[in-house]
């Protein structure tokens, strides 16, 4: 075989550093870019935060000294406007040195009066009650904490505190055992000689705490230890709930009351009122004990009505605002030369961040209201109105890619009078309707959610009757979609949304 050179001609895309990073910020949440940005000002000594408490105090200036917050929204990296018109006059000017970065506001005498007489001022004329203080987060008790507590002041043995107290660590968070007593006990050291009815006697114990219920083994157990507490119930009633729980749980489950009065020869008062009784006990006694810390969600986009009509704007919470170090920018403006090269790339890092994270949240606007724009139905009269929307519809309005509008519809919420939405909520499949029409498949959803949140308690609508009532409304809906968009909702079933 022959080597040889050959030259050919071909177009290749390219991806540049910044469009990398560009696409890389426009697919972040909102904590994601928080992350980001913190690790950037972290290794990029030129990138600060404007909101920074002491960048609007003082600052130091190229020669050491302490000065007032500078300007660094200047042309020639972050300069005044009269020493970037003399800078512009020699032949290493840079006329769009520092186009892209923002500018500090403030000076020294405000800067001065801030730390002096007009804080004092504040300081004897604000009320004490006024005042606003720290808010430190409470700290619970776990659930093994609770009942060790409870053990140090019971009166038994070391030998059975130290058997109660391993029963406790077998416990979940929802306070069932684990294991079983058997298995407990075939686990314990043959060496200590615990007979089983002293395992049995510790659980006893164990299950005579507080919350009721814990320590069981399974519902059933749960439920009757619960029934088993002191209560101001009609001892029909609680005689009945107990047979209930510990016979008929299972038809119980499926509602199936037909039977159960027949098998109890029960009205329907009194099965009612024993079932509103099993329904008020907690099958997860621990679960109050539990440390899991609720999760918000902050908006990236806040929708409003207008005399315009609906107009979406970005959330400014969310904004970060950024700008290049005015020190290190007078240094780069004073040192054109070899000495300046070290910071020459990260004055470059900075500059591109700052202008693709204004990129980003430009395009989540655009995005936002083209959204806004064809969902007005939506935002006038809640999920009934919804029209079908797909990403393709919003690519070619702003003349985009489809990826791009996945990317940032993608964790990004919008604040609106009906509540907080992904993005992605306004996009969705279509459903036919007689007329030749389509409907969004969450207006159905909607519909469905009004249909059984209004049916006869004795009397629910099945599948088929709601999939009737769409047709009736005229919305082309089969009887299998009725439930695949029943159970998206997490709505049970006909039999078990029955009751008496």
């Amino acid at each position: 075989m022959k080597t040889a050179l050959q030259f050919k001609l071909s177009q290749q895309l390219a991806l540049t550093p910044q469009l990398q990073q560009s696409i890389r910020l426009l697919q972040l949440s909102t904590l994601e870019l928080n992350q980001e940005i913190e690790q950037m000002l972290a290794e990029n000594p030129l990138l600060e935060r404007e909101d920074d408490p002491l960048g609007t105090y003082l600052s130091i200036a190229p020669n050491g000294s302490l000065d007032g917050p500078r300007s660094a929204s200047g042309d020639d990296l972050g300069a005044t406007p009269a020493e970037s018109a003399q800078a512009g006059t020699g032949d290493d000017a840079s006329p769009d040195a520092g186009s892209d970065m923002a500018s500090s506001e403030g000076g020294l005498d405000d800067s001065f009066s801030e730390w002096g007489h007009d804080s004092g001022t504040r300081s004897q004329n604000d009320d004490e009650d006024e005042r606003e203080y720290a808010q430190v987060g409470s700290v619970g008790v776990s659930l093994a904490e609770h009942l060790r507590d409870q053990l140090a002041g019971t009166r038994v043995s070391r030998r059975d505190r130290a058997l109660v107290e391993l029963l406790i660590d077998e416990l979940d968070g929802d306070g069932m055992l684990l294991t079983s007593a058997e298995e407990f006990h075939q686990a314990l050291p043959e060496e200590l000689e615990i007979d089983e009815s002293e395992v049995a006697a510790a659980l006893k114990l164990l299950q005579s705490f507080d919350p009721a219920g814990v320590a069981a083994r399974d519902l059933r157990e749960c439920l009757m230890l619960q029934l088993a507490q002191p209560a101001s119930h009609p001892p029909e009633v609680l005689a009945l709930a107990r047979t209930l729980v510990a016979e008929h749980l299972e038809l119980l489950a499926a509602k199936d009351f037909v039977r159960l009065k027949r098998m109890l020869q029960c009205g329907d008062d009194l099965l009612r009122r024993a079932q509103a009784l099993i329904r008020s006990l907690n099958p997860r006694p621990g679960s109050r004990f539990a440390r899991d810390d609720a999760g918000y969600v902050v908006p990236d986009v806040v929708v409003k009505r207008t005399r315009a009509g609906w107009v979406a704007s970005l959330n400014p919470d969310v904004m970060p605002k950024l700008r290049v170090n005015t020190m290190y920018a007078d240094i780069l403006r004073r040192n054109r030369g070899a000495a300046a090269g070290n910071l020459s790339g990260p004055l470059q890092e900075a500059r591109w961040l700052i202008k693709n994270i204004n990129q980003r949240f430009e395009t989540i606007l655009r995005v936002s209201q083209a959204i806004v724009e064809r969902q007005r139905g939506f935002f006038s009269h809640g999920a009934v109105a919804m029209r079908p929307l797909v990403l393709r519809e919003i690519a070619d309005t702003l003349g985009l890619h489809e990826s791009t509008i996945s990317r940032v519809t993608t964790q990004k919420f919008m604040l609106t009078p009906n509540g907080t939405f992904e993005l992605k909520y306004f996009f969705g499949s279509h459903v036919a309707t007689d007329t030749g029409g389509a409907a969004s498949s969450t207006a159905i959803r909607a519909l469905i959610k009004q249909l059984i949140g209004s049916e006869e308690a004795r009397r629910p609508l099945s599948d088929s009757q709601i999939a009737d009532l769409l047709g009736e409304q005229g919305f082309v809906v089969a009887r299998r979609t009725v439930a695949k968009y029943r159970e998206s909702l997490r709505i049970p079933a006909v039999a078990q949304r029955k009751s008496l």
